[in-house]
């Protein structure tokens, strides 16, 4: 046989500062005899004889490969005495190992607010594109004032940079309404099929403008995915299916935007019927199709023995030997290129019968039909006649020789039995096959099925019996509307009777209304059959009602429109109509006009819905035997919008910081939303005044609505009150509520301030209280002097504190210290600051005890002096915690001297420690173990 590639090459690389010195390309392909390899470097032979290359099988080793040389296509020829093919093209490219700049896709756009690494939050109102990196703000906030960084980064590689800080200052007119304005516009784009696409679509506006996406005239794509804000559409693993007009509409209650463009579905080309390994007669004709799919529609090329031979399909007449040959069928478009390799041989022989004699005995029914083969293998395709004993076979009535060379005999008699003759002759020889015909009795039903009729539940039985040769085995085979009964997978509703060989009988058991049909009984020996049917006729519950269609939809009603399901031979007595939204997935049942749908009527009015809230519907029908199917789900709708009808509850607030009015509420559930543009006006005024301030909320999440208004009084009354609005129309006000204003930051200066070192750690401060009954608590600042006030640390503590401990300070430093009262508006002006420095660290030499000496009921430890270094505070003493092994207390002791005596343990182990103390703090501990037996160090 001739070449079958096993390794084609591939694209490569070599990199230009590479080491190694040499690049391979691989081939490699099976054949017999074994083939011979060449290549070729842009269509042009590469001269293998030359010292630069070497052969490894059919693997292409370039030695000391340069660019100008090297660089460009390579193709591996393979060829043996049956043919030559050639492989897919592999392109050698020369690459450097700097990478300069990154793909757009490989790149991820933050943005930084203030300082790192605090990244802004996505939301409805602010949206980042991943095509070009910018902020947007639908509607600017006063919260939004700051200093803005874009943050990229790769996440292929650990790569970020960020630019310098732009600075954000909100304008005093950020009130004012305006429509919604698209800024982000996906462009037209084209898709590979199977990839995953992003579209992208952002709107200025105020209030925030909802975004909404669709497809022109055609549905969303099933694996389609909004974002949590609106603003990203992603189709993935699209296919031509998905192709199409795309359309994002921003609305909010001022005016509305749209954008549309089209997304293109590509393909690389894909077999749909390639060439395969063939045999022909010689001088037959030969189709070879090759069929291939992509987007644009590839081009088809062919290669015979390697060399360029045809375009578009492939038809040859007449086959001869110079035919034979390897064959490649090439598809290709813009995005890919594809190869099907196949081997095409001409055959040529006399007529022979050796692998497929005539059969030495054929039976057939009496007056039935029978169909004699002759299949002897012959090359080109021979002649074919018939003889029966020594008579030569025509055509006639009842006779028929087939192209094929078959011979078909009807109504068959003991007349036609009898010695068979083929014969079979080409122009390089002819051959013949003889075999025997007998006639055996036909079979024939001879109690035939009845018509049954019975109830969903009940058992039902379809007699059959039929009589056939005595010499042949009979078997009976049951069919329910064409389809062969598997009685081995369906045991428990089917049985069929085993024990008489001339009886067929099946029993169908708790009959199904999937059971009813038509059944047919076939009575099979191995020459012929017959069959028999009747309808089994199944009463039940009724099937699933069809055609659900929606109309006349408004905002708390829609009419439902159906066709009848199978009644299953009972009346349709009435209808239930169900309904489920997103908010559950229970379907419930709808209440409707009229309340009782009658088992004739195919519509009615669905009623009390609620407004701007997206519903499926499904319909049950019932009759006598039961209830059915649900039928199939209808399109998923939306109500019309309506006003809002509830108003929010738990209305109240208060507090806050400085000059702030905090209003607070319940945010209402979707289900209550009843439109579009959702959100909250919260009105406000001064206790006693008559003028209502109002704000709009527009986010229908928020629960919270914070003013800020510098002449605004501390802790003053209001009255709120806070109702719904959306597209239609503006919802009832909640109950007032009383609430009071943020008080003022406290204004005393904490007196008396007083700040004490404990140690190189450690050190307390204590304050006296001021007299602002308002202050919540005492807030402690302390910072390194080399430090930035900015960078201070913060201890803060209840009004009930009169003092504190600072912690963890480092020694020898000195550190600023003040303190300020704090409420819930703000904190104070601090005291004034005190300067202190803390203690040099502790010593850090480890006493060394060198003796533990037991006299009589005592010990005796002793250990070295420790010496303090220069940046260490001095040595005043010796701490000895003296305690059972296990335990954390214990009796603690302190000694200037470097020895002491402690009792010897009456019961068990017992742990002296020892360690240098000094106005910096203790330092490391030394220990030992002793008992009244023993002493471990």
């Amino acid at each position: 046989y001739g070449p079958v590639f096993e390794e084609q090459p591939i694209d490569t690389i070599y990199p230009e500062e590479s080491s190694d010195g040499q690049v391979s390309m691989n081939c490699r392909a099976r054949a017999i005899p074994f083939p011979t390899y060449r290549w070729k470097l842009n269509n042009w032979d590469i001269d293998l004889t030359k010292d630069r290359y070497s052969m490894v099988g059919g693997r292409l080793v370039i030695n000391n490969p340069e660019k100008s040389r090297d660089a460009g296509k390579y193709v591996c020829v393979v060829s043996n005495i049956f043919g030559t093919v050639r492989s897919s093209e592999a392109t050698l490219s020369f690459g450097c190992k700097l990478i300069k700049y990154f793909p757009p896709d490989d790149l991820s756009y933050r943005w930084l607010l203030n300082e790192f690494p605090v990244f802004i939050a996505l939301d409805k109102r602010r949206f980042v594109s991943q095509t070009n990196g910018n902020l947007y703000i639908a509607s600017v906030e006063a919260s939004d004032k700051g200093n803005y960084s874009c943050f990229v980064s790769s996440p292929s590689i650990t790569k970020s940079v960020f630019s310098k800080f732009i600075p954000l200052i909100p304008q005093s007119d950020r009130a004012k309404v305006y429509p919604a304005d698209i800024k982000v516009k996906f462009k037209d784009t084209y898709a590979l099929l199977g990839q995953n696409v992003t579209l992208e679509c952002f709107a200025l506006g105020n209030p925030v403008p909802e975004l909404r996406w669709s497809k022109y005239l055609e549905p969303m794509p099933a694996t389609a995915e909004i974002s949590m804000s609106g603003a990203v559409l992603k189709i993935f693993n699209i296919q031509y299916e998905d192709e199409g007009l795309y359309e994002c509409e921003a609305e909010n209650y001022k005016g509305k935007d749209k954008h549309q463009a089209r997304v293109y579905v590509q393909a690389s080309p894909e077999w749909v019927e390639h060439i395969n390994d063939t045999e022909k007669d010689i001088g037959s004709d030969l189709y070879w199709p090759c069929v291939a799919t992509g987007n644009p529609i590839p081009t088809i090329r062919w290669l015979k023995n390697g060399a360029s031979f045809r375009k578009g399909e492939l038809r040859l007449q007449s086959l001869s030997f110079d035919d034979a040959g390897m064959y490649q069928c090439i598809a290709e478009n813009t995005h890919g290129i594809i190869y099907a390799n196949a081997e095409l041989k001409i055959v040529a022989s006399p007529p022979t019968f050796e692998l497929n004699p005539m059969k030495k005995k054929i039976l057939a029914a009496k007056g039935g039909r029978v169909i004699i083969e002759c299949k002897p293998k012959a090359a080109p395709k021979p002649k074919f006649s018939w003889s029966k004993g020594t008579e030569l076979l025509v055509n006639g009535s009842r006779i028929r020789i087939w192209d094929d060379g078959s011979l078909e005999i009807i109504n068959i008699t003991k007349l036609d039995e009898g010695r068979y003759t083929c014969f079979a002759e080409n122009n390089r020889g002819k051959a013949n096959s003889t075999g025997v015909l007998e006639m055996t009795e036909a079979t024939r039903i001879t109690l035939a099925p009845l018509n049954v009729d019975v109830t969903v539940g009940e058992n039902a039985t379809m007699q059959c019996i039929a009589s056939h040769d005595p010499t042949l085995d009979l078997t009976f085979i049951w069919s329910l509307n064409g389809f062969i009964i598997d009685f081995e997978k369906e045991h428990e509703h089917y049985e069929r009777n085993v024990m008489i060989k001339s009886n067929g009988e099946l029993l169908i058991k708790n009959v199904q209304l999937r059971h009813a049909g038509r059944y047919t009984c076939t009575a099979q020996t191995i020459v012929d059959n017959s069959s028999a049917s009747a309808d089994l006729v199944v009463r039940g519950p009724p099937g699933p009602p069809g055609g659900i269609r929606v109309e006349e939809i408004r905002d708390t009603a829609v009419a439902l429109t159906w066709s009848r399901g199978t009644d299953n031979h009972s009346p349709i007595s009435k209808y239930t109509i169900q309904s489920k939204t997103f908010l559950s997935e229970e379907w419930k049942d709808a209440k409707t006009e009229p309340s009782d749908i009658e088992g004739n009527m195919e519509s009615a009015t669905v009623i009390d819905l609620i407004p701007w809230m997206e519903y499926e519907f499904r319909i049950i029908a019932t009759n006598t035997l039961g209830t059915g199917e649900p039928s199939m789900p209808s399109q998923r709708i939306r109500t019309e919008g309506a006003p809002p009808n509830v108003a929010p509850s738990d209305v109240g607030g208060g507090g806050g910081s400085n000059r702030e009015l905090t209003i607070t509420w319940m945010p209402l559930s979707r289900e209550y939303h009843y439109g579009n543009n959702f959100g909250y006006i919260v009105a406000f005024k001064p206790f006693g005044e008559k003028e209502w301030r109002r704000v709009t909320v527009t986010n229908p999440e928020i629960g919270r609505y914070v003013h800020k208004d510098e002449s605004m009084p501390p802790s003053t009354q209001y009255q709120v009150k806070v109702k719904a609005f959306n597209n239609k129309g503006d919802g009832p006000f909640s109950l007032t509520a009383v609430i009071y204003s943020a008080q003022d930051a406290p204004t005393e200066i904490p007196t008396d301030v007083s700040v004490k070192v404990l140690s190189s750690s450690e050190m307390s401060v204590s304050w006296h209280h001021v007299s602002d009954k308002s202050v919540e608590g005492y807030q402690i600042r302390y910072w390194a002097a080399h430090d930035k006030e900015a960078a201070a640390q913060r201890v803060q503590v209840s009004n009930q504190e009169y003092s504190t401990k600072l912690e963890n300070l480092k020694p020898n430093t000195r550190y600023h210290v003040d303190v300020s009262a704090f409420n819930s508006a703000g904190y104070g002006p601090p005291s004034r600051t005190i300067d202190i420095i803390t203690r040099k660290a502790p010593p850090s030499q480890r006493p060394r005890i060198i003796s533990s000496v037991r006299s009589g009921s005592r010990y005796i430890i002793t250990w070295d002096h420790v010496k303090a270094m220069s940046n260490e505070s001095a040595v005043e003493g010796y701490k000895v915690l003296y305690r059972p092994d296990g335990q954390h207390e214990g009796k603690l002791f302190s000694t200037g001297k470097h020895t002491i005596e402690v009792p010897v343990p009456s019961d068990g182990e017992y742990v002296v420690e020892v360690r240098a103390h000094s106005q910096g703090g203790d330092g490391e501990v030394a220990q030992i173990k002793i008992s009244g037996e023993q002493i471990t160090s």
